[in-house]
């Protein structure tokens, strides 16, 4: 945190260009109190260690999961109400048809891939075969290429560290692996199938009941800049709602998407703590509103 001059705070800022982020990092949505120096690393996701790690950041975004055990584990940053990213992740869980059709309790005794075992995407997909197809994660072998954000936490006894250079896609397509979860990442390939079966329409038929777009990145800040600026964390916040409204306004914000607001997301924000829990990844149970403070609390 430095000072331009005696009315500018400059923040170090770990933060990605979504479309709901594009206006306050490309000048349309300013601010006479801060300005957000975007210097962490392409893709914001490998800031994540530094900034749990090292306090290198003095606000950005940070994935759920990240935030949740940065605050169990009493790293010094607190979260805003405030999504940056966020989708549904029924489909995010794949295997190759070639070597037999596999439904979700089929992974039962098998390798399942997936980057980090940590990894918000994989929270969310594990969650939903647990909770909706009674998959019992207990008795996958999740093969993992990477440890975790924090160094306080380890991974299950169920978690197996693939070798360096190991290609989760291409293992899975090669039958390595009973199934992935990958994201994004998934391979454009016509043999792939969703392990969710019709991932489309579960999403949608979950979203009709629960109301919760699982969250992938939230805004945090340091603590210190909370307790010492709250106007500047309330500066930040206002940028972050008109940057939005800007993407909206132009079309690119997907017509479901994590809201604003403490209270609009906080069925989804226990619900990401209730499957962390369970799924062994957070050390203790939080309550939402521990994972706020009085300032960032009362935004939205």
């Amino acid at each position: 945190m430095s000072d331009v001059d005696a009315s500018v705070t400059v923040l170090k800022t770990n933060l990605a260009d979504y479309p709901v982020t594009l206006a306050m990092k490309d000048g349309r949505v300013r601010s006479d109190l801060v300005r957000l120096d975007c210097c962490g690393p392409t893709p914001a996701h490998n800031g994540f260690k530094a900034m749990v790690r090292e306090n290198a950041y003095d606000c950005g975004e940070l994935a759920i999961v990240t935030y949740l055990q940065a605050k169990a584990y009493g790293k010094p940053y607190v979260l805003l109400p405030a999504p940056i990213s966020g989708r549904f992740q029924h489909h995010c869980a794949g295997f190759n048809i070639d070597f037999g059709q596999v439904d979700p309790k089929d992974i039962e005794g098998q390798r399942v891939g997936v980057r980090t075992y940590a990894q918000t995407t994989g929270l969310w997909i594990r969650g939903i075969l647990r909770h909706e197809h009674g998959v019992d994660l207990d008795k996958v072998t999740w093969m993992t290429l990477g440890d975790g954000h924090l160094a306080e936490y380890q991974d299950p006894p169920n978690c197996v560290r693939l070798p360096k250079g190991a290609v989760i896609p291409d293992m899975m397509m090669a039958g390595e692996l009973k199934a992935a979860l990958l994201g994004e990442d998934m391979p454009k390939d016509s043999r792939v199938r969703t392990l969710v079966p019709d991932a489309q329409n579960a999403a949608q038929a979950w979203f009709a009941r629960e109301g919760v777009v699982p969250i992938n990145h939230m805004f945090v800040v340091h603590q210190d800049l909370s307790r010492q600026r709250p106007d500047i964390v309330r500066e930040i916040y206002r940028m972050i709602r008109e940057s939005r409204a800007a993407a909206q306004e132009a079309g690119k914000v997907p017509a479901v998407f994590p809201p604003l607001g403490l209270e609009a997301n906080r069925k989804g924000l226990q619900l990401a703590i209730d499957w962390a829990l369970d799924q062994k990844i957070i050390p203790h149970r939080m309550s939402v509103d521990e994972l706020f403070d009085d300032t960032t609390g009362a935004l939205g």
